[in-house]
């Protein structure tokens, strides 16, 4: 029988610390579950005192380099007012970049082998997680997002829980929550482990297209190899914007990418960058943000990666899956 909401919160704790001693595969699927139904426990009235929204400020025209140590709840706003992302370096060390990076490969694999063998057990590295509270819907979607080089992290017991343990320790989680002044949630489809090929195909976008302008909202982007050279990094548009842009004109590739037209415009006062992440940097942006993969003629090397969507539970979207971080 499942646990009352509140209760679930406090087990999650319970099970985390003992799961830190002794990892369990069926502990750390129960925390995936109890993460979800908890959601409801958790405080969801909106903050007074949080400066908000981000206000659009003028480009530097570079990339802000904020250090781990120096990342604070002002610090991070004003990264996004001038350039609508923080640049992270070294977040965590490439040796723990590497087992991540080699965690994905074994979700994946376990994906594909649950294709293959239906009855076969992938767990903890492969457990779909199916909502339990019914207002929310997984859908088809699972096929699509593996076509792509990806799975949800919540469909990795394990690879959840080692993105929660790394949240906690580099301090991204009290940041999150102070610049957003409550405590985050997650999304389990928007929540994704990547290791993205280099015949990807590439669209530009903000997040908010499909998330709402309104939502309040925080990505940790991470990588987890080294990119932008001979792997497919990330392409940028270093500026705060205030609204969505039009979406859907010539030359996009869907009702939601901005048209590499009305980048080229942009373009003009505010130069597109492609930086060269190494394993374990971090790029901070929100849904406001304009940026795509970057893919190209002469890649050789896939790109690992964590891809982490925090949500304030008071604005919290339609058509996301609540996981309590």
């Amino acid at each position: 029988m499942a646990l009352p909401a509140a209760d679930s919160v406090d087990t999650i704790r319970a099970l985390t610390d003992a799961n830190r001693r002794a990892p369990d595969a069926r502990v750390e699927e129960r925390l995936v579950g109890l993460r979800h139904t908890a959601f409801d426990a958790i405080d969801r009235r909106p903050p007074s005192d949080v400066p908000w929204p981000v206000t659009a400020r003028a480009p530097s025209g570079g990339l802000p380099e904020l250090r781990a140590a120096n990342l604070t709840a002002k610090t991070l706003r004003d990264g996004l007012a001038h350039e609508g992302c923080v640049f992270v370096p070294r977040l965590i060390p490439s040796a723990r970049a590497e087992t991540l990076a080699r965690g994905i490969d074994r979700a994946l694999a376990g994906f594909d082998a649950s294709v293959s063998s239906p009855s076969g057990s992938t767990s903890p590295w492969y457990a779909p997680f199916n909502p339990t509270v019914g207002r929310y819907r997984v859908g088809g979607r699972r096929n699509w997002v593996r076509a792509s080089g990806a799975l949800w992290t919540a469909d990795s017991p394990r690879m959840l829980f080692e993105l929660c343990e790394l949240i906690d320790d580099t301090g991204i989680g009290a940041l999150v929550t102070d610049y957003l002044g409550e405590r985050p949630a997650l999304s389990a489809n928007k929540c994704t482990l990547r290791r993205v090929p280099v015949d990807t195909a590439t669209n530009w976008h903000q997040d908010g297209a499909f998330l709402g302008a309104e939502v309040r909202t925080l990505n940790l982007w991470l990588a987890l190899s080294d990119c932008g050279d001979d792997s497919p990094g990330l392409e940028i548009v270093p500026r705060r914007f205030d609204t969505v842009l039009e979406t859907g004109t010539d030359g996009a590739m869907f009702d939601w990418s901005v048209s590499p037209n009305v980048v080229d415009e942009i373009a003009k006062t505010t130069p597109v960058l492609r930086p060269h992440f190494r394993a374990g940097d971090a790029l901070l942006f929100d849904h406001m943000f304009l940026h795509r993969t970057a893919a190209g003629p002469g890649m050789t090397r896939e790109r690992h990666a964590m891809e982490t969507w925090f949500f304030a539970p008071s604005s919290y979207p339609d058509g996301q899956i609540p996981l309590v971080y």
